[in-house]
């Protein structure tokens, strides 16, 4: 006789609910899954086009001096469209167990602010955050929170022409930031995977270097990933339903 999945997950869930309780540092990487059920576009499939134009080949480095116009009137959109949506109870379990946990360190693969919003505070947000600017001369950075920031915004220091401070396709990622994601996730005891297939390097070499360093490490996904097999417990679902149950 078979027990049903829901039983499973139950269990699932109170025993990651217990090692979370025990976790002394605990590091949580998030993805575009956790996002989306907010319902930001993922830009993959179907959601990977903006007024026909492949959102991959938009936000590039060459796009952006080929047509800086084009690229700011689709993170103008961008902006207006998260400006309206809401964090989600997955966004705020997280804010919770920040609150809860002596040690907690969130690294975000998302731009949208959504974790800052719900009152997430240590953040390391690796592929930057829509809300902050770039001068292309001065190279200083700012938060800049209008919905539009117009056609060709400029910096308010020298005057140079801005971009949005994330990391585009083709861009490296910033190294002392990757150095701090790498130096949390040797050092952690429990890794919490969450919404992510992890299949784009380097961040998918985190459960890895987690799992080497002698962390417990936990998945929720939709469904399973690439990091599946080699993570310790995985609960399928929705991260908005199970992360409130982990925090209860």
């Amino acid at each position: 006789m078979h027990r049903s999945d829901t039983t499973m997950d139950d269990e699932k869930i109170a025993f990651l609910k217990e090692r979370l309780r025990r976790a002394k540092k605990l590091m949580v990487l998030t993805g575009a899954g956790i996002s989306a059920e907010s319902g930001v576009p993922t830009f993959r499939g179907q959601d990977g086009l903006w007024q026909n134009y492949n959102v991959t080949d938009l936000a590039t480095p060459q796009a952006f001096a080929a047509n800086p116009k084009l690229v700011w009137a689709f993170y103008n959109w961008r902006r207006n469209l998260i400006s309206q949506i809401k964090e989600n109870p997955a966004h705020q379990a997280l804010a919770i167990l920040e609150e809860s946990l002596p040690d907690f360190t969130l690294v975000t693969q998302n731009v949208d602010g959504l974790h800052r919003r719900a009152g997430s505070k240590n953040i390391i947000e690796i592929h930057g955050n829509l809300w902050q600017v770039k001068c292309s001369q001065c190279r200083q950075k700012y938060i800049d929170m209008s919905v539009n920031m117009g056609t060709l915004p400029l910096c308010k220091i020298c005057g140079g022409l801005l971009r949005p401070d994330v990391v585009w396709f083709g861009e490296n990622l910033d190294h002392q930031l990757l150095q701090r994601v790498e130096e949390t996730a040797q050092t952690c005891d429990v890794l919490l995977v969450i919404g992510t297939s992890c299949q784009v390097y380097p961040v998918a070499a985190i459960p890895m270097i987690a799992k080497n360093g002698g962390a417990f490490a936990g998945e929720i996904n939709t469904e399973e990933t690439p990091i599946t097999a080699g993570i310790d417990i995985t609960i399928i679902g929705k991260a908005g339903e199970i992360l409130p149950l982990l925090v209860k």
